[in-house]
C-alpha cells in the first residue's frame, strides 16, 4: 500500500474541528486501510466494522456502547446500520461527550443525504478516491492511466491481473453493492448502460440518444446516471454559461472517474492496445482531468462550449481569477482558434494545455503547454 499523507492530514484536521468526520468513497478505494493508518498514529478507543457480525451485535444497544467511549471511535461501513446517524447526533450534543467519531461508508446519495440531514452542523465530509500522480509518482503515469487508481488494480503484478481485478470489481459492484445500497436494478441493464457511458466518455450528456439506444425512457437513464455519479463511478462536469451573446452548451459532460474501469468496459487489455484505440484521446482527457481536479482541488470546476464550436475542457477559479485547462494527447500542442476564443471570451488569467510530453513551454504569453507530470506547479 502506498502512503497517503495528504488524505491523512485532511482526516486529522477534520477530526480536530468536527465531532463527526465522514470518509466517503467507492468500495476498494482504501478507506479502511487509511483509517487503520490513522489509528496507528492516533490509537482508537474502538474500531467497529459493521460487515462483521460480532461488531453488529456489539452495537445492538448503540447509545449505551458508544456513549461510554472517549477518544477516536471508528465505525466502518456505516451504511449497513443507518440508524446509527441519529444515535451519533444525540451523543455529540451531550456536554460530557469526549469522543470523536470517524465514520466510513461506500458513497451513495442516500448515505450522504442521511448524514447531512441528521448530523447537520456536526459532520465534515472527506472524499477518498483512488491513487493519483502525487501518490504514485510522476514516472508511473502510464501505469496509472491504464490501470486506474484503485489500489489493488494499480499494484497488481501484471496488466492481466489488474484487468481481472477490475472485471471482478464491476461484476461485484453490479450484483452486490448496488442491492446493498437499496437499488433494485437488474445487473445486466446497468452493465449495458455503464458500457454505453464508456463509449460516450468525454461527450456532452444526451439522455434521449442513450435512452433510444438502450430502449429505456429518458427518466430511467437519468436515474441510472445519478446512481453511478453518487457512487463516484461517473463525474458530471457541469457547464459554465453566462450572457455572452452566444448559444452555449448547457448539458454536463460525462466522464468515468476511474480510467482503469473505463478501459475494462472498453475491453482494452494493455498500453499498446490503449494507444491504438479510437477512445484513446477521450480517455486521456478524462484521466488528465481527474488528476488536475484531485491534485489542485479547486472549489468550483466547469467546462465551457458554444454551439459554434469553441470550447474549453476545464474552467476553474483561484483567488478570484479564472483559469482554463485544455487536455491534448499530442506530442507538441499548438495554438488553436478555440483557445484564442476561450481566453478572450472568458477573460482567463492563464490557459494551460496539459499533454503527455516532458517539456514545459509557452505557446503564447498567457498560454502554456504543461506536461501532466508537472500539474502540481500550475498555480
Amino acid at each position: 500500500m502506498l502512503p497517503r499523507p495528504a488524505y491523512l492530514n485532511r482526516l486529522e484536521t477534520a477530526l480536530r474541528r468536527s465531532p463527526v468526520t465522514a470518509l466517503l468513497g467507492p468500495r476498494q478505494c482504501g478507506k479502511t486501510t487509511l483509517a487503520r493508518l490513522l489509528t496507528s498514529n492516533q490509537p482508537a478507543a474502538a474500531f467497529f466494522d459493521l460487515e462483521s457480525l460480532p461488531d453488529q451485535r456489539r452495537l445492538q444497544n448503540p447509545e449505551l456502547v458508544l456513549g461510554g467511549l472517549s477518544g477516536l471511535v471508528v465505525i466502518d461501513e456505516i451504511q449497513i446500520m443507518p440508524q446509527l446517524f441519529s444515535v451519533l447526533r444525540v451523543l455529540v450534543d451531550r456536554p460530557e461527550n469526549q469522543a470523536r467519531f470517524l465514520i466510513l461508508g461506500s458513497a451513495s446519495p442516500a448515505l450522504v443525504r442521511t448524514a447531512s440531514e441528521t448530523l447537520a452542523g456536526r459532520v465534515e465530509f472527506v472524499e477518498l478516491h483512488g491513487f493519483d500522480l502525487a501518490e504514485t509518482g510522476a514516472e508511473s503515469w502510464q501505469t496509472l492511466w491504464l490501470r486506474g487508481g484503485f489500489p489493488r488494480s494499480f499494484l497488481a503484478d501484471s496488466d492481466a491481473e489488474s484487468l481481472a481485478w477490475r472485471e471482478n470489481f464491476i461484476r461485484t459492484f453490479l450484483e452486490r453493492d448496488l442491492p446493498q445500497l437499496g437499488l433494485r436494478i437488474p445487473p445486466a441493464a446497468m452493465r449495458r448502460f455503464w458500457t454505453m457511458l464508456a463509449h460516450y466518455h468525454g461527450q456532452t450528456w444526451n439522455a434521449s440518444e442513450l435512452a433510444r439506444s438502450l430502449g429505456l425512457s429518458d427518466k430511467t437513464v437519468r436515474s441510472y446516471l445519478d446512481i453511478l455519479s453518487g457512487a463516484f463511478m461517473v463525474r458530471q462536469l457541469q457547464p459554465w454559461f453566462e450572457n455572452l451573446g452566444k448559444r452555449q452548451v448547457k448539458a454536463p459532460k460525462i466522464y468515468l472517474q476511474d480510467s482503469g474501469l473505463l478501459h475494462a468496459l472498453l475491453d482494452i487489455p494493455d498500453f499498446q492496445s490503449l494507444l491504438g484505440h479510437p477512445k484513446c484521446g477521450a480517455s486521456w482527457e478524462g484521466f488528465a482531468l481527474e488528476q488536475v481536479l484531485r491534485i489542485l482541488r479547486p472549489s468550483q470546476a466547469y467546462f465551457w462550449a458554444t454551439h459554434s464550436g469553441a470550447e474549453l475542457d476545464l474552467l476553474f477559479f483561484h483567488h478570484g481569477k479564472r483559469y482554463g485547462v485544455e487536455f491534448k494527447f499530442n506530442e507538441a500542442p499548438h495554438l488553436t482558434r478555440s483557445m484564442r476564443i476561450a481566453v478572450q471570451e472568458l477573460g482567463l488569467a492563464h490557459l494551460w494545455v496539459i499533454y503527455p510530453g516532458r517539456e514545459r513551454y509557452l505557446i503564447q504569453s498567457n498560454i502554456t503547454a504543461l506536461p501532466l507530470t508537472q500539474v502540481q506547479h500550475m498555480v
